[in-house]
C-alpha cells in the first residue's frame, strides 16, 4: 500500500446478468477525504456496481482495490475488515430486532463474555444526536416507518466508524433540516479523513456536497468532472443522453370536495402510527400537498384514504357515496387510485410477471377474468398497452416484475392507477428514488390526472416537488394536520419548520 493509494480504484468493472450489461468496464478513482457523486438513470448500473465494491455481487471482468490494496470479490466481509460501510437503497434489517441490535449486529467478537449494551447505547443516542436522526435505540425496527428504517441504516454505517462510506439514495426521506444536519456531520467525517460514494438523484444535493461527480448511463462511464460549475440541466442530460424539460403544472380552480375526513383518528394496518383528530378536504381538480417526516402519520393517512384502515374515530366521506366502501376493493370500484409508498413490498408482486400485475387490482373486470378462470391473453394485452402508453422500458407482458429497474416498476404502478382514470388519486412518495427523466414524467402524468378534473393527493418528502405541484399544502406532524395553505405561501424554509413542529401554524387543521 502506497501513501499515494486512493481510498477507492475501480477498474475495468464489467458485470452482466445473461444478456443485460450492466456495468461495461467501468473505471474511477475516489480520493482520500473526497465526496464522489455517482448519478444515472433508473437501471443505469450503479447500485450493481456499488454491489460488486461491497462484495454482494461478483464482477465478470475488472478489479476493485480499497487504500491500494485489491478486495477479495463476492466478500462482504472482507469490505467490511477493510471498514467500507453501505447503506442501501433498499434496507438491510431485521425487522424483529431493535435499532440497538441491528446496528451492532457484526460488531462484537462472539468469544465476548458480555455485550457492552450499554456503551453502545450510549454511542449511538450521541451519534443520532449530532445527526440529527431522532430515533429509540429501543424500539424494534418491525414498528419503523420507511424513513425512520432509513435512519436506522445510516447509523449503522456511521456507528462503524467506516472511511468508505456508499451512500444509496441516504436522503431521500429527510427534511431539509435533517439533510443539511447530515450533510455537515458528513463534511466533518471528510475533514477526517472519511472517503463517501454518494448515489442521489437529487440534483441539487449533488451540486451542493460533491467534490467530484461520475455519470453513468447504460452501463457506461459517460462524464466525469470537478462539481465545481456544473449545473442541474448539465447534469439531467449527461444521465438520460437528451434534454429533460421541466414539466409545467397548471394551477386551475378547484371544484367539488371529493373526499373529506372530519374529526378522523385511526391506526396502522399494523397498529403502527396513527392519525389523531384530522379534518381534511380534498377536491376535484386540485392536487393536495401532505408533507412531513416520516413516521408521523402520512403512511396512515395514505392507508385510510386508500381503503386499507377504516376511522376508529370520526367519518370519512367519498364524493356522491353515502357511505365509505367497506373493503379496499370497494375504494378501487369507487374511483378512487393508489399508488403506494413502497413499490416492492405493496405496490406489486415482483415474482409475478408483469401482465399480472398490471390487472391485479381489477380481476373482477370481466375483460381478464370470468367465471373464476382469468383470461391471460387479454391480461397480456392489456399490459403490452400500457408498456407502450407509460414508457416501461424493459419489460414484456411475461417478464418478471422484479426484474424492472425502480423507475420502471413505479411506471407499471402510475400505468395500472391511472389507465383506469381514478376520480381520485392518493399518490404516496411516487417519485421517491426516482431518476430525473422518471421523475418529471410521473409527476406529468399526475399532473395531467388532476388537469382532467381527477382529485390528487400527493404525500411526498420532497418539499421541492410539492412546492412545484401542488395547489396547497398542509404538514402532518405527530399524527395531526396543519390547514392547507395555498403553496404559493409557502417555501422550503417553512416548510421544513413546520414538518419540525417548530412552526406556529401547527394548530389544529381548520
Amino acid at each position: 500500500m502506497t501513501v499515494s493509494a486512493p481510498a477507492l480504484r475501480v477498474d475495468g468493472v464489467t458485470k452482466r446478468f445473461g444478456d443485460l450489461v450492466a456495468n461495461e468496464s467501468i473505471s474511477f478513482a475516489v480520493s482520500r477525504g473526497e465526496i464522489l457523486a455517482l448519478l444515472g438513470e433508473n437501471g443505469a448500473g450503479k447500485t450493481t456496481l456499488m454491489n460488486i465494491v461491497f462484495g454482494h455481487y461478483v464482477a465478470d471482468a475488472g478489479r476493485v482495490e480499497v487504500e491500494g490494496m485489491p478486495l477479495p470479490p463476492g466478500d462482504p466481509r472482507a469490505a467490511l475488515a477493510a471498514r467500507v460501510g453501505m447503506v442501501h437503497q433498499h434496507f438491510a434489517l431485521a425487522d424483529n430486532l431493535t435499532v440497538l441490535d441491528n446496528v451492532m449486529l457484526g460488531t462484537e467478537s462472539l468469544w465476548r463474555p458480555l455485550s457492552d449494551r450499554a456503551g453502545a447505547r450510549a454511542r449511538l443516542r450521541r451519534l443520532a444526536a449530532e445527526a440529527g436522526l431522532d430515533i429509540d435505540p429501543d424500539i424494534q425496527v418491525g414498528k419503523l416507518g420507511v424513513g425512520e428504517k432509513q435512519r436506522v441504516e445510516i447509523l449503522k454505517a456511521l456507528y462503524r466508524d467506516v472511511r468508505l462510506l456508499i451512500l444509496d439514495e441516504p436522503t431521500a426521506v429527510l427534511t431539509p433540516a435533517e439533510t443539511d444536519a447530515l450533510f455537515a456531520i458528513l463534511r466533518r467525517l471528510v475533514g477526517s479523513g472519511l472517503s463517501i460514494v454518494f448515489i442521489s438523484h437529487k440534483l441539487g444535493e449533488v451540486v451542493a456536497i460533491a467534490d467530484r461527480i461520475v455519470v453513468l448511463r447504460q452501463g457506461r462511464v459517460v462524464l466525469t468532472r470537478a462539481c465545481a460549475g456544473a449545473s442541474r440541466a448539465e447534469l439531467a442530460e449527461a444521465m438520460v443522453g437528451k434534454r429533460i424539460e421541466t414539466p409545467r403544472f397548471g394551477h386551475g380552480a378547484p371544484g367539488a370536495v371529493a373526499l373529506a375526513l372530519e374529526g378522523v383518528s385511526a391506526r396502522g394496518v399494523d397498529g403502527r402510527g396513527a392519525l389523531d383528530d384530522v379534518d381534511l378536504e380534498l377536491r376535484f381538480g386540485e392536487i393536495l400537498g401532505i408533507a412531513g417526516v416520516a413516521g408521523n402519520g402520512q403512511s396512515v393517512l395514505a392507508d385510510l384514504a386508500g381503503g386499507m384502515v377504516v376511522p376508529s374515530k370520526g367519518r370519512l366521506r367519498i364524493a356522491a357515496l353515502d357511505a365509505p366502501p367497506r373493503t379496499p376493493a370497494g375504494f378501487v370500484a369507487a374511483g378512487i387510485g393508489r399508488i403506494p409508498e413502497d413499490r416492492h413490498a405493496q405496490g406489486v408482486v415482483g415474482d409475478m410477471a408483469v401482465a399480472e400485475n398490471a390487472v391485479i387490482e381489477r380481476l373482477g373486470d370481466r375483460r381478464f377474468s370470468a367465471f373464476g378462470w382469468l383470461r391471460p391473453a387479454a391480461m397480456r394485452a392489456h399490459a403490452a398497452r400500457l408498456i407502450e402508453r407509460f414508457d416501461i422500458r424493459g419489460a414484456a407482458p411475461r417478464t418478471r416484475t422484479r426484474l424492472l429497474s425502480g423507475g420502471n416498476m413505479q411506471k407499471l404502478i402510475l400505468g395500472r392507477v391511472l389507465d383506469a382514470a381514478p376520480r381520485i388519486v392518493v399518490a404516496a412518495q411516487p417519485t421517491r428514488g426516482l431518476d430525473v427523466g422518471a421523475v418529471a414524467y410521473v409527476q406529468a402524468q399526475l399532473d395531467a390526472a388532476r388537469a382532467r378534473g381527477a382529485a390528487i393527493l400527493l404525500i411526498s418528502e420532497d418539499l421541492e416537488e410539492l412546492l412545484a405541484m401542488c395547489d396547497r399544502i398542509a404538514v402532518i406532524y405527530r399524527g395531526r394536520l396543519t390547514r392547507p395553505l395555498p403553496a404559493a405561501d409557502l417555501d422550503m424554509r417553512r416548510l421544513g419548520l413546520m414538518m419540525a413542529g417548530a412552526a406556529p401554524e401547527h394548530g389544529h387543521a381548520a
